[in-house]
Formats: C-alpha cells, sequence, structure tokens
C-alpha cells in the first residue's frame, strides 16, 4: 500500500462487493467507502457493509443520501429527441414516462419552474427549454440530440424549487446508518444549515455520532458555505450537478475557495465528479485526468472521491492505485504545509497543534504521534498540512475511522488507560516495529497530562527510543 497523506473515496455497489474486491482497492489506497443509495435498498447497503468490516476495520464507511434532487421517472423505453423537437415534462413521481411525456419526481415540478427556463437532463447531456405552460404541463423545445433516460438528473439553473431536504427514503437510510455505526453520511444537494440539522435531527433522535459530510452541487450551497460548516463535520465537492448550475468555467476557483475555507475552519474536503472517469472504460487516464487528481492535491484537499470507475468500472484496482501513485508524486515533489490562522475553538490545542506541526518541519521529524479521544485535536493537527505523518492514537473505533478521511493522519485503536503515557509509550514501540519510523528518528509527541477529556496540555519532542524507555 503507498501511504500518502490525501485520502481516497472509492464507490462500491453490492453488484460487485466480494471481500476479495474490497481487499484488493483497500491495499490498492482506498480508505473510505460510498455507498451510493440513489441505486440501493438496505439489504443490498448491509451486503457491502458486511465485507467491508471482514477485511479491515479501518475502513471507513460513507453513506450518500439522494437529498433534495430531481430525477425522470421510469419509462417503457428511452425517449430520442433531435434539436427542433417539442416534448412535455409532468410533475408525476408515481407515473411512468410514455412517447413523448416525460414524468419528473417532484410533483410541484410546473407549479415551481416558470416560463423562459433552462432545463438540464443528466447532467447537462440534453437542454430543454420551457416554451409554454398548462396546468399539467412544461411545454418543452429540445436544444440538442441526445437520449431522454429513465432516473436521470434534472436541474434548472437559477430556479429555486421547494423540495423538501429529506425524502423519506433518505430518512430510512440514515437510521439505517445510525443503526449499523456507519461513520459518515454524505447528504446531497445541501442548499443551508436547515437541510444539514434536518439530518442532525434524526441523528440526534438515534443517538448517533455519525458525522455529516455536505455536499456542495448548486449555487445555494457555494453561496451558504461558512453557515453549512458550522453545522456540518465536513464538504464535499460534487462538481457534476455544481458544474450544471453554475458556468462550468467558474467551477475550478469556486472549488479553490471552497477548500481553503474548510481547510481554514478544520473541516475535511472531498473533491468529487469525474476524476479519472476515462478509467470506467480505460486502463490509463487522460493527461488532464492527471492535472486535474494533481490540481487537488497541490491545493491540500482531504480525501479525493471515484465514483463510476470503482462502482462499475472495468479497471476499478488500477484507478485506485492510480490516484494514489499522483497524490503521493506531488506529495514527494511540494511541502503541504498551510500556514492557517488559529483557531479560536480551544486555543491551547490550537497552539500546540501548530507549534507541533511547524516544529516538525524545522526539524525534519519523522512523525507526530498524539493521542485522542473525539478527533479534535487531531483534526487541528491536520490543518496545517504538514509533512510529518500524524500517527493518531484514539480511544474509539468510530472515531478512528472518521480520522480516515483527514489529510496526513494514520489512526489506531488504542484501549483506554486512566495514565496517558502508557498507550503512547506502547504506540511508539508499535510504530517502530511496523517500520512507520526506526528508534533513532527524531519524533514529536502531543498529549495531555490531566486526562484524555481534557486535551492536549504540551508537545514533547525526542527520538523513539527516549520515549520508549520511559519509565512512566
Amino acid at each position: 500500500m503507498i501511504r500518502r497523506n490525501t485520502k481516497i473515496i472509492a464507490t462500491i455497489s453490492n453488484l460487485n462487493c466480494s471481500q476479495e474486491f474490497i481487499k484488493g482497492l483497500f491495499w490498492a489506497g482506498m480508505n473510505v467507502v460510498r455507498l451510493n443509495t440513489a441505486h440501493m435498498t438496505h439489504d443490498d447497503a448491509l451486503q457491502v457493509i458486511k465485507n467491508i468490516r471482514q477485511v479491515a476495520i479501518k475502513i471507513g464507511i460513507l453513506l450518500d443520501t439522494k437529498g433534495p434532487e430531481i430525477r425522470t421517472c421510469d419509462n417503457d423505453k428511452p425517449l430520442f429527441v433531435k434539436y427542433g423537437d417539442i416534448i412535455k415534462i409532468k410533475g408525476a413521481p408515481e407515473e411512468r414516462s410514455k412517447g413523448d411525456v416525460i414524468c419528473v419526481s417532484y410533483e410541484q415540478f410546473v407549479k415551481d419552474v416558470p416560463m423562459g427556463s433552462s432545463i438540464l437532463i443528466d447532467d447537462g447531456y440534453i437542454a430543454l427549454a420551457v416554451m409554454e405552460k398548462t396546468d399539467e404541463y412544461l411545454i418543452c423545445y429540445v436544444e440538442n440530440d441526445g437520449v431522454i433516460n429513465a432516473r436521470k438528473s434534472i436541474n434548472i439553473p437559477s430556479v429555486h424549487v421547494k423540495l423538501p431536504a429529506l425524502s423519506e427514503k433518505d430518512k430510512g437510510f440514515i437510521r439505517f446508518a445510525a443503526d449499523h455505526r456507519l461513520d459518515f453520511i454524505a447528504h446531497s444537494f445541501v442548499r443551508n444549515k436547515n437541510d444539514v440539522i434536518a439530518v442532525q435531527k434524526i441523528l440526534d433522535e438515534k443517538k448517533s455520532t455519525i458525522k455529516i459530510i455536505a455536499k456542495i452541487e448548486n449555487l445555494d450551497g457555494v453561496q451558504n458555505l461558512n453557515e453549512i460548516l458550522d453545522h456540518a463535520y465536513g464538504v464535499m465537492i460534487a462538481r457534476g450537478d455544481l458544474a450544471v448550475e453554475i458556468p462550468t468555467e467558474q467551477i475550478p476557483l469556486i472549488q479553490k475557495k471552497i477548500v481553503k475555507t474548510c481547510i481554514e475552519k478544520r473541516r475535511p474536503v472531498i473533491v468529487a465528479t469525474q476524476m479519472l472517469h476515462s478509467m470506467i472504460e480505460s486502463p490509463r487516464p487522460t493527461r488532464a485526468e492527471v492535472s486535474d487528481v494533481a490540481n487537488a492535491c497541490l491545493d491540500r484537499v482531504d480525501a479525493l472521491m471515484l465514483s463510476g470507475e470503482t462502482a462499475n468500472g472495468k479497471y476499478p484496482e488500477v484507478a485506485v492505485r492510480t490516484m494514489a501513485k499522483i497524490a503521493k508524486e506531488v506529495e514527494d515533489k511540494k511541502s503541504s504545509y498551510v500556514n492557517v490562522p488559529y483557531s479560536i475553538d480551544n486555543t491551547i490545542t490550537a497552539y500546540l497543534a501548530k507549534a507541533a506541526v511547524k516544529a516538525s518541519l524545522r526539524l525534519e521529524t519523522k512523525g507526530i504521534v498524539a493521542d485522542s479521544f473525539s478527533g479534535r485535536s487531531i483534526r487541528a493537527l491536520a490543518a496545517y498540512r504538514g509533512d510529518s505523518p500524524i500517527y493518531a492514537q484514539v480511544y474509539n473505533r468510530q472515531v478512528m475511522r472518521q480520522l480516515s478521511l483527514s489529510f496526513g493522519v494514520f489512526a489506531d485503536y488504542v484501549q483506554m488507560d486512566v495514565n496517558s503515557i502508557k498507550p503512547l509509550k506502547k504506540a511508539v514501540s508499535r510504530l517502530v516495529e511496523e517500520k512507520c519510523f526506526k528508534d533513532d528518528d527524531l519524533i514529536i509527541v502531543l498529549a495531555g497530562s490531566f486526562g484524555m477529556r481534557h486535551g492536549a496540555s504540551y508537545i514533547e519532542i525526542s527520538t523513539a527510543q527516549n520515549f520508549k524507555k520511559r519509565q512512566t
């Protein structure tokens, strides 16, 4: 396995989820598995979850909700359209599309979409213009040749539709995730803080500590980023729908701005959509895709995501390994350090975290070892994107898996001990045995003297051998 700071999320379907397959992706460099509930039942998801947990307890599991989206309904057969055709769109979630009538999953679609609007189907593959409107239909002019298939996404740029934050299917899957102690909920089409709060309310009812990743894929999400980050654990930049809602040429700078904001706020940030898209069919990526992945690594994102490349592609393991190699090449050639401002939360830990990372850069240490109960101090270290790996010793298995999404963090579960020095001493010995560093290598320890729940209170710098010899 290539050890790198930038993490990799791979989408896995129940149609291809054997333990051998998951193990291959894991050793190729996968850190987190994504389950796309748009195409799954609870039983489908459970099949994947069981196999993941048989392979490795460190693999994080991210469940992706459908969110407030609109899709085309099922049909008897696809509708082939040509430039200049006239078709009808109807808000009828319980009906099937037939002939030149396309039914969509939002009942109030005709009411909410005004005349003159542009309707984009399947991430913009088909563009329609609304020419007329009746009580039942939108009469639309087809602007390009193509095929309209079932269950494809629908976007209406600059039009605000009044969809609820959560569908009944979403609610069921969030409860399912809580019952099975998954690690992340990636909520789709987050528009504002209320969409995140709606998910958190269900998690609170279930007394779940699952973390919410807000998927930013519309203009509202971009404009309301700061309030969203006040309530979400992290963010996924879902560029597919985002590039349909917002002019494509604006996406690169929006991506960079979101990444910078997330790093400053100590929130994990993921870049997704078509990163190695050609590898669904080809064993090699395009030069543009390699540059796209490398550029995200240069921005210091926490994680990169593969979708169809691993869910239904011909070369899933090769795609993960390729992404890992690109990330490793960037990290080896360019320092990752980001001099972000101190966090206003827990100022002692924030100060010590920055001091530890800056010391690691100046002294060229081989690692930072830190223990944590909640993961907060570990994320504080990760925010500075130092070059030394962060070996987190975590007293909660779920937190260990949640840190699989954080830049430069390699987390292990350790048994809780009243004396905070003992587990760190054992950890250093184990890390030497695992060849993470050598006895005579300089390392940094970030820990606390007043119990694990009180956070960090000191940093200490010495050789691994000296930490191993410590008696107290």
